[in-house]
């Protein structure tokens, strides 16, 4: 071992975002526009995974977890309870609110999330699973992997799991576009607006924790503001009371804490921060580990009697027993059971013939001093078939929730019920339309009294939606006529009734037209309509150009949409078409940035994206925002132009901090108005090398093709049946 001089420093060089901390980075869209993995770019996942023997793979899992390995201890000679903490907190990342999170990527594996407190010692279950892995190599992802070994984990210990679906890619790096939080240290909470009230955005109430804080609220044993706090977080998951406190009846029926000590006392430094002869290994207990058992989290004891099998241990211990607060060995707050009862001892995790008494978390106390939620454990104490049912769906809906729609999902084990939190289509029943149907469409279209700027923004409120960090959204489905997206603000209602209303009617005629089964759904001729504004846009700059179209969406109805989840799409800002409220708390181009991650574009595709949908007028309520030509509606690359012409000098607005006018530099005379999501593609260094590019005189051309093709992509973004 290297002695302490000679152990290399960290390197003190720093960077743009160091010096200028308040810089725009856009380095979240720099992520979409390149692969870091060692993957070829035409590998098929899916086709490999298919491949699989997934009774092989899961056999070989249980294998993992049943044989204890010397150089990490089993509980109960059993590495179950184990792989379900790490499959839960492998998923239970997921946020509602923007999709990012969840299992998707295979995340854990990477800084923050694996040197997160909460995840002490997963490290070790991840190392458990290397030789599954590595026999399986690229036909199996870690991302699908560590969900599996929670699933096996499961049935191993008796109970039936509702299924299984592959299908989660490999990242190779972290998601730089999550915000954790605002705190610089681990374990601390800063991110409450008000007390019991978390900052929108943020799914956890403590920096470095799955959800809560398991002793309680500021490390305080109060059940009542434990409730308060779980209710809220596993509500930024998208969980309601009976999914939550299935999940954590169901969760906590298997294994045990750990706090054998302190474990500011015992560990090494987390994975990010161990030396480098850990080879990636945090939290080295030594002989704590092998003797005393593992300190993860302060807190120990198991919950039942039986730690590795499924029963009613857990509900009948929290209902049928009285508990009370102690320090527990690793000096954190657990709950024991009041003198005078007796409970049925559990074995010791490593000891078998010692015996010890079960215990409870704060957070458990919770699900019985919360009226809501003790009602609810009641009925599952009453009916164990309830209880099982509604453990196996929340499970399957922790995780598998960041997967996208049922046709992403994969194997043998993707069970045939369909849940509304998969945002579920109907099978078209009908032919789809051809050439000569789509061009008969279009003249219907352009026959009609709506503008460029009604089709390209309906066209554009129904697909970007779409969120790639959780496959939600899109045009397919057309839930724009649909609450709640149809009375969302940005979106106009009144003006969008009318474009649907003449859509309809298209709609209903030409399908009463046909006396063959070709028909046409309103997803797909919103998304048509806007391919022929763009078209027409670009004709009338002398453009002669077809955007691709792609039948096949279908429409959702209301039953198959979850309106309380799909408000979480609502967007605060849309910097594409201007939409701004003045009440904003950031800075209205790190929404852009975000949106644009969000719809996996890349810096370039969001620059022309931008300056093409300023050239169609397609603008919140048609306002002259950003609109920098004098010849709206042509899909000219006029707005790079003008916003980069050293004749215009810009003033902010008095009438609003997000508003900026432009005064010819000579005369003074008022030229145009624009917000600060206009602005950036001039006063950003690297954003202004891009808008360079399409501002140029020989570049009209390629900013027409380079809009079609990104605008195709955002209408294109949920259509994972062609992909």
């Amino acid at each position: 071992m290297s002695s302490d001089n000679t152990r290399p420093t960290p390197s003190t060089r720093n960077s743009n975002q160091d010096w200028w901390p308040s810089r725009l980075s856009i380095d979240i869209l720099k992520q979409n526009a390149r692969d870091t993995g060692p993957i070829e770019e035409d590998f098929n996942y899916a086709e490999e995974f298919e491949k699989l023997d997934l009774e092989e793979v899961k056999a070989d899992i249980e294998d993992v977890i049943t044989e204890p390995k010397d150089w990490w201890p089993a509980d109960y000679g059993h590495y179950g309870p184990f792989m379900i903490r790490m499959a839960w907190h492998s998923a239970g990342t997921y946020r509602a609110y923007d999709g990012r999170g969840g299992a998707a990527g295979g995340r854990q594996r990477f800084a923050p999330l694996n040197s997160w407190p909460d995840n002490a010692n997963l490290d070790k279950a991840r190392r458990l699973l290397w030789p599954v892995k590595q026999k399986y190599g690229r036909k199996l992802s870690w991302a699908d992997l560590l969900i599996l070994a929670g699933n096996v984990a499961i049935e191993s210990m008796g109970f039936q799991t509702f299924g299984f679906a592959g299908g989660r890619e490999d990242d190779f790096e972290p998601d730089e576009a999550v915000d954790w939080g605002p705190e610089h240290e681990f374990e601390t909470q800063e991110r409450f607006a008000e007390p019991g009230e978390l900052q929108e955005g943020l799914g956890a109430s403590v920096m470095g924790l799955i959800y809560v804080n398991p002793e309680g609220p500021d490390g305080e044993p109060d059940p009542m503001a434990s409730a308060k706090n779980i209710r809220q977080t596993f509500s930024r998951m998208a969980m309601n009371d009976r999914q939550t406190a299935a999940l954590i009846a169901g969760g906590h029926t298997f294994g045990k804490v750990h706090g054998a000590d302190d474990p500011d006392e015992v560990h090494e430094p987390e994975p990010a921060a161990a030396p480098i002869e850990n080879m990636g290994l945090g939290w080295q207990d030594g002989e704590t580990a092998a003797e005393e058992g593992v300190t993860t989290s302060g807190i120990e004891g198991p919950w039942t009697s039986s730690p590795t099998e499924w029963d009613m241990g857990y509900v009948d211990n929290l209902l049928e027993y009285e508990w009370k607060p102690i320090k527990g060995p690793g000096g954190a707050w657990q709950w024991t059971p009041k003198e005078g009862q007796e409970i049925p001892s559990a074995p010791d995790a490593l000891e078998s013939e010692e015996e010890v008494t079960p215990m409870m978390l704060t957070t458990d106390i919770a699900l019985k001093r919360d009226p809501q939620y003790r009602e609810i454990m009641e009925t599952f104490q009453e009916n164990p078939m309830a209880f099982g049912i509604a453990f196996a769906k929340a499970w399957y809906k922790l995780t598998h929730r960041d997967m996208g729609p049922p046709e992403r999902f994969l194997g043998p084990e993707v069970p045939d019920e369909t849940m509304v939190w998969q945002d579920p289509l109907p099978d078209p029943d009908y032919e789809l339309v051809g050439d000569e149907e789509i061009a008969e469409l279009k003249s219907k279209i352009l026959d009609t009294d709506l503008s460029i700027q009604q089709l390209v923004k309906t066209a554009w409120a129904s697909a970007s939606t779409y969120r790639d960090s959780d496959k939600r959204g899109g045009a397919n489905g057309a839930r724009i006529r649909l609450e709640p997206q149809r009375s969302w603000d940005v979106n106009e209602p009144t003006k969008l009734e009318t474009v649907l209303e003449t859509y309809e009617e298209i709609q209903a005629e030409f399908n009463k037209s046909r006396s063959d089964e070709v028909r046409i759904s309103l997803a797909d001729l919103i998304v048509l309509g806007g391919n022929v504004a763009v078209e027409q846009a670009a004709a009338d700059a002398g453009y002669d150009i077809k955007v691709p179209f792609e039948p096949g969406r279908t429409d959702a109805t209301e039953e198959q949409t979850d309106v309380d989840s799909f408000e979480a799409l609502k967007p605060a800002v849309d910097g594409f078409r201007n939409y701004i409220k003045d009440d904003l708390n950031r800075p209205a181009e790190e929404v852009l940035v975000d949106e644009a991650d969000l719809l996996d574009l890349t810096p370039a595709e969001m620059t022309v994206l931008v300056g093409g949908m300023r050239a169609l007028g397609a603008t919140y309520q048609n306002t002259d925002l950003g609109v920098l030509t004098d010849e709206q509606g042509m899909l000219t690359n006029d707005f790079f132009v003008n916003l980069l012409s050293m004749d215009t000098e810009w003033e902010q607005s008095s009438a609003s901090d997000q508003v900026y006018e432009g005064y010819d530099r000579h005369t003074g005379e008022h030229m145009w108005n624009a917000t600060r999501v206009d602005l950036i593609f001039g006063s950003h260094d690297e954003l202004r090398a891009v808008a360079e590019v399409y501002a140029s005189a020989d570049a009209e051309e390629k900013f027409v093709q380079d809009f079609v093709s990104a605008w195709q992509k955002v209408m294109q973004a949920d259509r994972f049946d062609l992909k």
